[in-house]
């Protein structure tokens, strides 16, 4: 028995090792999976949630509906459509998989996969005939070598439906934005780039506002590959643009470009601008510019078409800014229209320099010279006023400060401090030169004599509102400050520019049955930095009716060829405007009910001149001539525009005579309203 015990003993020893050893071993492998599992669900667990959410989850971005951009009356200016884009990968279209006639696979017996075949040209000829590309053209994308081809952008859902719901192999498409626009106000309006971001005018400046936020959608895949929400996933729905209104009607806008077009074809001028605005409110009802560019057509879009040269472009604004010295006079040395004043005979000598008149003016009244727009009085008048008082009533109606209408890129112009005036600085300033002026700026200060001596803030932008309708911000009418007393904006008013169009410089702007005060400026433009050889700049600003102003509206033609002069340029440009508004326009023929001394004595004569109806459409002549209770009779399309007319403008004609006149066959309306 002993010696069995002894034999047994080194036996138990050597199993108790391996015992011990194979539990050390057990427990090392235990620790290793803890401390792999520790790792990957403690210390790493956002790297391993990442690697293993890449494999079954996809995170889909939903770009959010940027905001649509509407005029005054709730129409459309730019909206997003949803467009599709075809896309394909040319290597899988080379190897589409062949499948029998059941829809089985068909199998190559020597390599034991799938056959497949080059569909190349099958999908080359499907997508040239429902997208109307050329065919070649989408061959050679899907030659590439690697990469991925575009098969076509900016397609209509409804052209793409079919494409879309049968995708021929190595294919996709993704939905995209397109942006469309009217294509009214360009400069204003502004563009985007192909990201759908704001790349110019207000598209840019409110691009955070117009563009939303977008979305995710987190997609799980099961063991098959089939896709579904991911149920523990936060889902974030995109939340479209706001809506951003402005006080621009369409209408209006269309009509003043239209006659921009017009004027800058027919003097072959540079460029030219204008502005319309609401005396009373300061908003701005059109502001347009040629040349322009077309908002739907990115390749038309150059940095020079896109400048908004209404606000950021500033010029001496010659006899139009005889306001301030016409106010300045009327307020300082108590000036009345009937006072003689002495016009040198249209030449003035003033430190080695000459200031002159077109015409020889000896003794006339002050009201005359405003008429004929004497330069020599205008200085001899300024330097009566002083300089500390020219300067500060100059500062007082805007000039020199931007005018707060909050568009990008708006100038203040230039008025020297005083400090910087010469000797020639104060006589000069009195017709309009060594001053820099915005269009904004000089139509502001004439709205501001409108409006009985109230400057008024200009605005464009009426309000913002969110997805949920919520009023984000809304522009309400502003008074800057009193410019001159109420009595003194209406002796402006009717003794001399209501007097300038009625029988001076400006007789071209005068409107049927509407009386209309303002005032012409031809200004000299440095070519080269001299004045040697200079260029012209045109303009017109008045408003109407004179006896309840309403609306304020200035035309500048830049360097026009052949005319220069503003009563031939600019003040023609000033009616066609205004009377094409009063014609189209319900709401200003409803705000311009007032009748004026010349339409109550248009209604108390049996007769009534034949307005210029070449030009207007058929609608817009039909208005006009129900405005003078005269009527129509067309033949063409009542959509095109008057060729011809049976009567003679100007010549007088019974009340409820009918005037025919001949119309295009197709609409010429541009803006398509």
């Amino acid at each position: 028995m002993s010696n069995q015990h002894h034999n047994i003993l080194p036996d138990d020893k050597e199993f108790g090792k391996r015992l011990g050893l194979a539990v050390f071993g057990f427990s090392m492998f235990i620790a290793a999976i803890i401390g792999m599992l520790l790792n990957i669900q403690v210390v790493n667990v956002t790297k391993y949630k990442q690697k293993a959410a890449k494999q079954y989850e996809r995170v889909v971005t939903e770009v959010a509906q940027r905001g649509v951009i509407l005029d005054r009356h709730s129409r459309m200016l730019a909206e997003s459509i949803e467009s599709i884009a075809f896309y394909a990968d040319p290597v899988k279209v080379r190897h589409t998989p062949l499948f029998d006639e059941q829809e089985k696979p068909v199998i190559d017996k020597q390599t034991k996969k799938q056959k497949t075949y080059d569909n190349t040209a099958a999908v080359a000829t499907l997508f040239a005939k429902h997208l109307g590309r050329n065919r070649q053209e989408i061959l050679k994308e899907l030659r590439i070598k690697r990469g991925v081809a575009v098969l076509g952008r900016k397609i209509p859902v409804a052209q793409a439906l079919p494409l879309m719901q049968n995708k021929p192999h190595g294919t996709w498409f993704d939905k995209e934005q397109q942006r469309y626009y009217l294509n009214v106000a360009a400069q204003l309006i502004g563009s985007t780039d192909s990201k759908n971001e704001g790349s110019s005018g207000l598209e840019m400046q409110l691009n955070k506002e117009l563009k939303g936020r977008d979305g995710t959608r987190i997609f799980q895949r099961n063991a098959t590959g089939v896709r579904y929400p991911a149920p523990d996933a936060q889902q974030q729905s995109a939340i479209p643009g706001n809506t951003v209104q402005l006080t621009i009607d369409g209408d209006i806008q269309s009509i003043v470009e239209d006659e921009l077009a017009k004027a800058v074809t027919t003097f072959q001028a540079e460029a030219a601008s204008s502005i319309v605005m609401d005396v009373r409110t300061g908003e701005i009802l059109a502001m347009a510019n040629n040349p322009t560019f077309d908002l739907n057509r990115r390749a038309t879009w150059k940095p020079e078409l896109a400048r908004n040269r209404a606000v950021t472009d500033s010029y001496e604004p010659g006899s139009t800014f005889k306001l301030i010295m016409a106010a300045a006079a009327t307020d300082i040395l108590k000036r009345k229209s009937q006072d003689m004043v002495f016009g040198y005979n249209g030449l003035l000598p003033l430190y080695n320099l000459k200031i002159k008149d077109h015409e020889p003016y000896g003794n006339i009244t002050f009201q005359k010279a405003i008429m004929v727009s004497s330069n020599v009085i205008a200085a001899k008048t300024a330097m009566s006023v002083g300089r500390e008082n020219f300067n500060a009533y100059t500062r007082n109606f805007g000039f020199g400060k931007r005018t707060g209408v909050g568009l990008l890129g708006e100038s203040s112009g230039r008025v020297r401090s005083l400090a910087n005036w010469d000797r020639t600085t104060l006589p000069w300033m009195g017709f309009g030169y060594q001053v820099m002026a915005t269009p904004l700026q000089t139509l502001q200060s004439y709205a501001a004599i409108a409006n009985d001596g109230e400057l008024m803030r200009p605005y464009i932008i009426k309000k913002i509102v969110d997805a949920d309708g919520k009023v984000v911000r809304e522009t309400v009418p502003e008074k800057v400050r009193r410019v001159v007393s109420v009595e003194t904006a209406r002796y402006l008013g009717k003794e001399y520019f209501k007097a300038v169009v009625d029988s001076g410089t400006a007789k071209n702007a005068a409107l049927p049955g509407i009386s209309v005060a303002g005032k012409t400026g031809t200004a000299r433009r440095a070519a080269g930095g001299s004045y040697v050889n200079p260029v012209y700049v045109a303009s017109f600003v008045g408003y109407f009716p004179v006896e309840a102003p309403r609306y304020a509206i200035i035309v500048i033609v830049e360097r026009p060829q052949g005319a220069y002069y503003a009563a031939a340029v600019a003040a023609p440009v000033f009616a066609g405007i205004a009377t094409r508004m009063i014609a189209c326009s319900e709401e200003l023929q409803k705000n311009l009910a007032v009748p004026s001394p010349e339409q109550k004595a248009l209604e108390a004569v049996a007769t009534v001149a034949v307005p210029q109806l070449k030009g207007l459409t058929g609608r817009e002549a039909q208005r006009l001539l129900k405005w003078l209770q005269l009527d129509l009779d067309y033949s063409g399309n009542f959509n095109g525009v008057v060729v011809n007319q049976s009567i003679a403008p100007g010549s007088m004609v019974q009340r409820e005579r009918v005037i025919k006149v001949a119309l295009t066959s197709d609409n010429m309306n541009k803006a398509g309203l």
